[in-house]
């Protein structure tokens, strides 16, 4: 891999490529296990109603790194009718927004389609959005949207009659510099009942000082001129911000996070990686060390990644973190984490021994066989119902001018499931996940969720310079149970942010969050559903934010329970 500088600065890599100095064979890929996958996508976007493309720059040649990152979406309730809306983010076009470029929402029909409401919302708004997060900051009951920008940060005030309020200024937010605003999420990191905002940001970009390709000549990957950064690019400063009562209090420095420096920041996501029951941040870095910030308990972070084991991988190189999948694959009760990176690498599994040390487990499990793609949008979901986490990533390139040179490199990739087959071993699947999943696209953000509230796990996809997928699971296992638990607090933190669910099935254990943003700069449903396999009742533990405990014991499975704080 040719090594990039920008302009005189200091020497660095390509968009992703912060990773080592030689590209990274695949690994021998094993015998198929001929198992059978009964979950198969199919892309209903269409007659769902989302036709509108996702608008991110050029799709013939990237100028700048501002058009090469795209955005996320969020299924996400907003109108408290127990069926799944969706936000899709949108950025817009070097030299002016071309028609339609706007983010959009669209309410639930729940007959399968959509209808589209952004001028009704309030939401309509057109520049480069990058992430959402989701959760209810003023603890009114409804869920509001933070959305991040290279430009002005938005705070949505969800009114509850169906439209949002810009509330950016009188809540704190207002910004006075233009920032590449990326990863974001709710937070109740001091355990008082309201969320606080941790803001993760990319670069400090200045297109008037950026060159374009071919400018400067050692601005190119794989011999073929390309747009600079981020290596060569200042790296921004993270944020975190308190609520006090629905306004936030900029506590950067008195919270610790100010101390971690400057880095590539892109999703954020916050779970207890610990298990000591307060709130931690993780954040993908690209082509810098990824950030964890331990919650010391006492309004203050720590960041311990070089020493905890997720900084870097297990030969001790930056990667190009971009999407995090936060889930317990292997059912030991721990919260384990999944990271995508670029093409000529893999991406990278790590296991929690449950003191929030992690082992980097990508070749042991048989992640290693795929290393063609970037990856982007990432879960750890159990899509087929069997009891046992699968992994499910999209992808898509950075660089669209360069497949006439590089063909093995093409702009648009498909969709790739790796399942689950226990004793922490996985098997890569893409045509036999399904048309949606073998369909090729250059996708970015990925949310998880039930829109059809059959029970199983769906994707919406953002597509950069075409309509969005809707990814139907149509799951084909009468012998497979599942259980989903949609959590209702009622005094404090009304979005349950932080809260875990811990669920006991067929002598299994496994643990979810709920979470404000994953995956890639995206909010997944905030119901969580857990496959029992053959299990027809579980145990259900409910550990609320605050350290309160609630326990039910064998709950009926193929249902949606909701648990009453």
């Amino acid at each position: 891999m040719k090594r990039l500088a920008v302009f005189g600065l200091a020497a660095g890599l390509a968009f992703g490529q912060g990773v080592a100095t030689r590209s990274v064979k695949p690994a021998p890929r094993g015998k198929p296990s001929g198992l059978p996958f009964p979950a198969r996508f199919t892309d209903v976007a269409a007659q769902a109603g989302l036709t509108h493309p996702v608008i991110y720059g050029s799709t013939e040649r990237k100028l700048y790194i501002l058009e090469t990152v795209g955005c996320g979406a969020a299924f996400v309730d907003y109108d408290n009718d127990g069926w799944l809306d969706i936000f899709l983010l949108s950025g817009t076009a070097i030299g002016g927004p071309p028609p339609g470029a706007t983010n959009r929402l669209y309410r639930n029909n729940r007959n399968g389609t959509f209808t589209e409401v952004t001028d009704k919302s309030g939401l309509r708004r057109t520049g480069w959005a990058n992430s959402v997060a989701a959760g209810d900051f003023d603890n009114d009951g409804h869920t509001d949207l933070f959305v991040t920008e290279w430009g002005q940060n938005v705070l949505y005030r969800n009114q509850g009659n169906g439209t949002f309020a810009d509330v950016t200024q009188g809540a704190g937010l207002g910004e006075k510099a233009v920032r590449w605003g990326a990863g974001a999420t709710f937070i109740d990191y001091d355990r008082d009942g309201d969320l606080d905002l941790f803001v993760s940001n990319y670069i400090a970009f200045d297109m008037a000082r950026t060159p374009k390709p071919g400018e400067v000549g050692n601005c190119n990957w794989k011999g073929v001129p390309v747009n600079c950064g981020p290596r060569g690019l200042p790296p921004a400063k993270h944020w975190m911000y308190r609520n006090d009562g629905g306004k936030f209090v900029d506590v950067t420095a008195a919270s610790g996070v100010g101390r971690s420096g400057g880095s590539y920041g892109m999703t954020a996501v916050a779970a207890d990686l610990d298990n000591d029951g307060w709130p931690d941040i993780y954040v993908a870095c690209d082509s810098t060390p990824s950030f964890f910030f331990r919650n010391n308990h006492d309004g203050t972070f720590t960041e311990s990644g070089l020493e905890r084991g997720l900084a870097l991988n297990e030969d001790g190189m930056e990667q190009a973190g971009m999407g995090l999948g936060i889930g317990d694959f292997n059912l030991d009760g721990h919260l384990d984490v999944f990271k995508t990176h670029f093409a000529d690498d893999t991406n990278i599994l790590y296991r929690n021994d449950g003191r929030g040390n992690f082992d980097d487990v990508t070749l042991p499990s048989g992640l290693g066989v795929e290393t063609r793609f970037i990856g982007w949008g990432a879960a750890i979901q159990d899509l087929d119902h069997d009891g046992l986490p699968d992994l499910f990533y999209v992808t898509g390139n950075v660089y669209p001018e360069i497949e006439k040179t590089l063909p093995a490199y093409p702009w648009k990739t498909p969709r790739v499931v790796f399942r689950n087959l226990g004793g922490g071993k996985f098997e890569e699947l893409i045509e036999q996940a399904g048309p949606g999943v073998a369909a090729v696209h250059s996708s970015r953000g990925a949310a998880f969720g039930d829109y059809d509230n059959d029970g199983d796990t769906d994707v919406l996809v953002v597509n950069l310079g075409e309509p969005p997928s809707l990814l139907r699971n149509d799951l084909k296992a009468p012998d497979r149970h599942w259980l989903g638990v949609k959590l209702a607090a009622v005094r404090s933190n009304r979005s349950a942010i932080g809260a875990r669910v811990t669920v006991r099935y067929g002598g299994k254990v496994q643990v979810q969050e709920v979470a404000s943003q994953s995956s890639f700069y995206s909010v997944n449903d905030f119901r969580l559903r857990f496959g029992l396999g053959a299990a027809a009742v579980a145990d259900v533990e409910v550990r609320w934010p605050d350290g309160k405990v609630q326990r039910m014991s064998e709950v009926k499975a193929d249902q949606y329970v909701t648990v009453k704080e």
